[in-house]
């Protein structure tokens, strides 16, 4: 690691239970305590129905994120994907806009906290509650700035609170519902509860702020598309069984349009007592919601900061504490900004509207990830029912996107032009790297890239995620020579050109090598099974050691074998190497026998994606042994 990555690097230190708290909690919000009045107002006690379809329509986004999540589990979320599969320009909106929406939607939450101190006191102004709110955001930011895992921990502790909250809301609404509530139940026919599903549907957004802070969960293979899971599963059924009940309690005059439908069933169920629980709940909704927005909207110009998009400084970690501190801050005061100067209606859809315009982009990614074939994208979570999915994805959030409205879908268009002119005024120079969709038209043009950054840092990602360190086998892969073979050809001639190689490298006669690599067929063939060869050989002098990579679209023939050989590992090393070349004779097993290793061997495009098939392979490494 350099010590520019070391500046900017962040520590693992978010388990399962964590993801599992801050998707959970960024979505028990103001869907909850707030949306189902409204819901009601539109189509009656069908609303439920809208609720399950909200959620439906969340799960391309779910997987999409959890596939990416896996792939690339980096900070900054849906701007990370949307950078590498399209490209700068997006990638540099989708970071503005992740920011925005997220900054935007936990600066409402926090404002939500103050409006319930009107159960304290009655007489409070509106200027009260933005300055409660205020108070609220930089208590988290202070959470935020000094640690994460402290912040993860708060999260947990507020998301069980307000679980067992409405758990014991639920069971005990269950024995009161009145069934003549639920009839008529679609009063204004089933186009109003598609309606609804689109305005609950925001209901469901924060489940996938978790890809935001992906670089700081541990084992993110498993945590990240399990937590997301079971966030999903959980809050699905809190919401549908606390919204039904609360149509089966509370009355259709006092529930329509009201702002406090799950305190209005408290108050029905307990009085004044279960009234003061369920607006304890609400404040603890919004407290897991700003807290877990704070953390997932700062790692966005922290990205961006990374990438060269934003100044280098926004991406500085504190030494003591390894959080972004500028980033975090400066995420604070726009949200306070939001909370004092800003009206709600037209802001509140704008971040509607940019959520789900993330969303279209981020199953666009994924199919351009998938269609790009780089052999370095390796998911350990894979997206089922692609391409159906993200395609039936991409029709219904348009469709959803044209309800919105025209207002928030020009300040949209702001963010889009805002990017463009950001990336070509301040970034363009600074930028290198290639995306994704860049390796699509490579393939349709059959014009090789100059530049190979992405599938570079993909490697590394991998790396990283696997805790893969390296070990000398690794080394000697990264530096050897690798021919790759277009035609047939007899194995003397490839022989003859790896002879030449090595008596370069080693400084020995070239025929002396050559003899020793053909009486070592003769003796026995060193074909392994049908399309493998590992030719190795011992040569004269002391600490000499050398792998080549070969692979022969054509077929390489072999006197001791009928079938053509794709793939040949060489080795040769000095007698005092023999263990070492005993332990490389089992790394290039373990390798070879990988399910999936001779068709990524074979579907390499170029020599660089030949030799990240070996150094990206799941063998044990030496340091790994016991």
């Amino acid at each position: 690691m350099t010590p520019k990555e070391k500046k900017t690097s962040l520590k693992k230190v978010l388990g399962l239970s964590d993801v599992f708290a801050i998707s959970t909690g960024a979505m028990i919000s103001s869907g909850l305590f707030v949306l189902p009045g409204l819901a009601f107002s539109k189509a009656g006690p069908a609303m439920i129905v809208s609720y399950l379809l909200a959620a439906l329509l969340i799960i391309p986004s779910l997987l999409a994120k959890a596939e990416l999540a896996t792939a690339m589990p980096k900070c900054g979320g849906d701007y990370f994907y949307i950078d590498r599969s399209l490209g700068p320009v997006l990638g540099t909106f989708s970071g503005f806009a992740n920011w925005f929406s997220l900054g935007l939607k936990s600066a409402f939450a926090l404002v939500g906290i103050g409006a319930f101190a009107i159960l304290i006191r009655p007489d409070i102004s509106p200027m009260q509650i933005k300055w409660i709110a205020v108070c609220a955001c930089l208590l988290f930011s202070v959470f935020n700035i000094f640690s994460v895992k402290l912040t993860g921990k708060i999260q947990i502790v507020l998301v069980y609170l307000l679980i067992a909250i409405l758990t014991g809301y639920i069971f005990r609404g269950f024995i009161s519902t009145h069934p003549a509530h639920y009839s008529p139940f679609m009063p204004n026919g089933f186009g109003s509860v598609i309606s609804t599903a689109g305005l609950v549907f925001i209901s469901f957004g924060g489940l996938t702020k978790i890809a935001s802070v992906a670089e700081e969960i541990k084992n993110p293979a498993r945590n990240i598309p399990l937590g997301m899971t079971l966030s999903f599963l959980l809050v699905t059924l809190l919401y549908l069984l606390s919204v039904g009940i609360t149509v089966g309690i509370v009355s259709a005059n006092d529930l329509d349009g009201t702002l406090i439908p799950l305190s209005l069933g408290a108050k029905t169920l307990a009085g004044p007592l279960g009234y003061g629980i369920l607006a304890l709940a609400a404040v603890t909704a919004f407290f897991t919601t700003a807290n877990a927005g704070i953390l997932s909207a700062s790692r966005s110009p922290l990205a961006m900061s990374r990438d060269g998009l934003l100044p280098p400084w926004l991406a500085r970690i504190h030494k003591r504490y390894y959080t972004p501190v500028i980033s975090i801050s400066m995420t604070s005061a726009f949200m306070i900004m939001v909370i004092l100067i800003l009206s709600i209606e037209n802001l509140v859809k704008t971040a509607s509207t940019l959520m789900i315009i993330l969303f279209i982009l981020v199953n666009i990614s994924i199919i351009v990830m998938r269609e790009s074939k780089i052999q370095n994208y390796q998911p350990t979570f894979k997206m089922p029912l692609y391409p159906f999915l993200p395609v039936i994805a991409l029709i219904v959030y348009n469709l959803l996107l044209i309800e919105m409205g025209l207002i928030p879908i020009l300040i949209s268009a702001f963010f889009l032009i805002t990017g463009a002119v950001s990336y070509w005024g301040y970034s363009r120079s600074r930028i290198t790297r290639t995306s994704a969709i860049m390796h699509i038209v490579e393939r349709i043009t059959a014009k090789e890239l100059k530049s190979r950054t992405l599938e570079k840092e993909l490697r590394d990602i991998v790396i990283q995620r696997n805790e893969i360190i390296t070990d000398r086998f690794d080394h000697l892969v990264g530096d050897c020579e690798i021919m790759d073979l277009p035609k047939t050809l007899p194995i003397d001639i490839v022989l003859d050109q790896i002879s030449e190689k090595l008596s370069k490298k080693f400084k020995l006669n070239k025929l002396e090598l050559l003899k020793r690599f053909l009486e070592r067929e003769k003796q026995s063939g060193t074909v392994i099974k049908p399309g493998l060869a590992i030719p190795h050989i011992i040569v004269p002098g002391r600490q000499l050691f050398d792998i080549i990579l070969v692979r022969c679209k054509g077929g390489l023939y072999f006197s001791s074998s009928p079938d053509p050989v794709h793939t040949m590992f060489v080795l040769a090393g000095s007698m005092d190497e023999r263990n070492y070349h005993l332990r490389a004779l089992m790394a290039v097993a373990s390798i070879v026998q990988e399910p999936d290793f001779e068709t990524r061997w074979m579907q390499a495009r170029n020599t660089d994606e030949l030799r990240d098939v070996i150094l990206l392979s799941n063998r044990r490494r030496e340091h790994q042994a016991g």
